[in-house]
């Protein structure tokens, strides 16, 4: 590699570092709690005993409540509200309903209420507004409470981050030729050490810290790959209806005879969740129940299959176009869900090997006029130091 390439590399690694290292150590210092967030709501919030453990309430298990019976139960404690979305737990019988003042309703004026599907009761009420600690730390992680100029920026600010990890590779090699791999140059100066330590924890985590921020730009670009999806995929699914005026929530048909037309299409799979007329994952006309893989793989993978919201006939079943498949990885894998505690203990490691990283690369950068000499300064060794 010249020394013109090195330089034009350094060039790059130096400022797409400076441009996102403040927002990346926000959403490191947000992020390291997110990855336990099922840990932390179970020891801070209280856990539902339910009438009937083991049985997956979103089947069709002898004992549990129809879904036309639990969502009567919703709307009557939401008066004048509609259905907006209906979730499943399938190993146990909890779900949630979702209800707004229209079918359109922005998050802040949704609520979520949570029942225990074997016995109808009434297991938690809370506005998608009032989230708590982990909703705050949620919020300021995916949009800093902009909402999607935040996401987007967020978006931007991580393709940055892949920009100076690319960078930061190809000028570990002209910077590590004359040294061994994770050499630590402790009698040299601080400034010295200090780039010793940013180069050894950023190759030894550099595939984590591409994972993470690829999967980072893919969850921040959510809701224009949800735009997509909507435009292209579910506009050809109800086609035939293009043109109708918007079903009335009051001619809404049965919640059940939807699910079961549903189910025999896809018989092998467990529904997630339904998506009512008028919202985000439907079209005007549909119960959208989407549906998930039994293996750890594909229950992250979702197929929805439209069921005419007024008559309960189907209307049609696609898988996800690759793109938004790519964004139902990402979603888990961003905060280690996949592999449970064990996983997370990990990605929380290595989150704080990130933040020592983008730590060490601002002191470098401030520590940059302490060069020894003007030589030394103006070597190919310095060149490729990633804070210059």
């Amino acid at each position: 590699m010249t020394r013109s390439s090195i330089r034009t590399w350094a060039i790059v690694h130096k400022w797409t570092s400076l441009a996102c290292t403040a927002f990346l150590l926000m959403l490191c210092i947000t992020g390291l709690p997110l990855i336990f967030h099922d840990e932390i709501d179970y020891l801070t919030e209280e856990q539902p005993v339910f009438g009937m453990p083991g049985i997956g309430s979103s089947g069709t298990s002898k004992g549990l409540l129809s879904l036309d019976d639990m969502l009567a139960r919703a709307l009557a404690n939401r008066p004048g509200e509609v259905p907006l979305y209906m979730a499943f737990d399938n190993d146990q019988p909890s779900m949630t309903i979702t209800t707004g003042p229209r079918p359109d309703s922005p998050a802040a004026d949704m609520t979520i209420q949570s029942f225990d599907r074997s016995t109808g009761k009434l297991i938690g009420k809370v506005a998608e507004s009032d989230g708590g600690v982990m909703h705050f730390l949620l919020k300021l992680h995916t949009d800093m409470f902009l909402g999607l100029p935040g996401m987007l920026f967020l978006g931007v600010m991580g393709i940055a981050f892949v920009a100076a990890l690319v960078s930061g590779v190809v000028l570990y090699a002209p910077f590590m030729r004359k040294l061994d791999f994770g050499a630590l140059r402790s009698s040299r100066s601080a400034r010295t050490k200090w780039l010793d330590y940013h180069n050894l924890l950023g190759i030894v985590g550099l595939a984590w810290m591409l994972v993470v921020g690829l999967t980072g730009v893919i969850n921040a670009f959510a809701v224009p790959i949800e735009k997509l999806w909507k435009a292209n995929e579910l506009a050809a699914m109800t086609r035939e209806y293009a043109g109708r005026e918007p079903l009335d929530p009051a001619r809404y048909g049965s919640l059940d005879t939807a699910m079961a037309a549903a189910r025999a299409k896809l018989p092998d799979n467990n529904p997630q969740f339904i998506a009512f007329p008028g919202g985000t994952f439907s079209s005007n006309h549909h119960y959208a129940v989407f549906f998930q893989g039994d293996s750890p793989l594909t229950e992250r993978l979702l197929t929805p299959a439209l069921i005419d919201a007024e008559t309960g006939r189907f209307t049609d079943a696609r898988q996800m176009p690759w793109y938004y498949q790519a964004l139902s990885l990402s979603r888990p894998l961003h905060f280690g869900d996949y592999g449970g505690l064990p996983l997370k203990l990990l990605w929380a490691a290595l989150t704080l090997f990130t933040m020592h990283v983008l730590g060490t690369g601002l002191y470098l950068w401030l520590a940059r006029g302490r060069t020894s000499s003007p030589a030394q300064a103006r070597s190919p060794a310095a060149i490729a130091e990633p804070a210059e």
